[in-house]
């Protein structure tokens, strides 16, 4: 994953949530149709997609797509 535009197509193309790369600094409360499962389901994909293991507790805390990209990728 180079880009939070590549979390934010895998957003889209994953879990089917309309969102934009504007959306990525947003609560994730704040996204239209998001809810805690697709939390869960996100942190799934993003560890097939990437190969390596995020934490759970970090995943829980994460409070935007720009947060969880942080963790994905270390920055």
């Amino acid at each position: 994953m180079d880009s939070i535009e590549d979390l934010v197509t895998l957003v889209r193309d994953e879990l089917g949530l309309p969102v934009s790369a504007t959306d990525a600094g947003r609560e994730l409360d704040e996204i239209p149709g998001w809810d805690s499962v697709h939390l869960l389901t996100l942190a799934t994909i993003l560890e097939r997609t990437t190969g390596q293991r995020l934490s759970l507790p970090d995943v829980l805390e994460a409070t935007s797509l720009e947060r969880l990209y942080a963790l994905t990728t270390g920055r």
